[in-house]
């Protein structure tokens, strides 16, 4: 559905099970997957339009964040970004997701996160859920520790990949989202079929 358009998301409807379904999912390949104005209206029209059709939401994320730039800014991610938020929020037909690689962020959370009530939340081994990358993160949380380790003569870049190593081993894994209740199982993706269908039978 729209393909031509904010090709950074992708919708569409599918089956599973016999079962009409509309699936969104981000597209890495254009602007990482971040979500732009675009991409926000696009996505929250067609959660709209399975909300009046009945017909339930499969969600795949992979998404780094929102689209940086004051021209992003200047028209109203913000207010496009709540649309989609709304959106999933407002929604009452059955919503599943699956955090396939990176959900960081408020981008997380308008892709129909647990916290926005999905009924089922499912991540790969591979998903990255946090704030921010662990790069980025790093920089900020860590920035007395690095400008000690500069004055002090110390190897600053070694000391940055071990805090970064250390970020994604304690905080961005799936298993310590789950551990706290956003994911409701950590699965190998070839069980994602089996599951959607699973929760598309609850």
């Amino acid at each position: 559905v729209q393909a031509e358009r904010a090709g950074n998301i992708v919708v569409g409807f599918g089956r599973v099970d016999g079962r009409s379904v509309g699936i969104v999912a981000n597209q890495p390949t254009v602007f990482a997957g971040c979500l732009d104005i675009d991409a926000s209206e696009k996505a929250a029209r067609f959660v709209r339009t399975c909300d009046a059709f009945n017909v339930p939401i499969i969600t795949l994320v992979d998404v780094p964040g929102f689209l940086p730039g004051t021209d992003q800014e200047y028209n109203g991610i913000i207010r496009r970004g709540a649309k989609l938020l709304y959106a999933y929020g407002e929604a009452t037909v059955g919503k599943i997701t699956v955090i396939t690689r990176k959900a960081y962020g408020g981008a997380y959370d308008v892709m129909g996160s647990k916290h926005m009530g999905a009924d089922v939340n499912l991540a790969w081994p591979t998903a990255q859920i946090a704030v921010m990358g662990a790069s980025g993160a790093v920089g900020f949380v860590y920035r007395k520790r690095l400008l000690e380790a500069a004055k002090n003569g110390d190897d600053v870049d070694a000391l940055r990949l071990q805090l970064q190593q250390e970020y994604e081993d304690t905080l961005v894994n799936p298993y310590v989202a789950a551990e706290r209740g956003y994911v409701d199982a950590v699965i190998p993706p070839s069980h994602t079929r089996g599951q959607i269908v699973a929760a598309l039978r609850l």
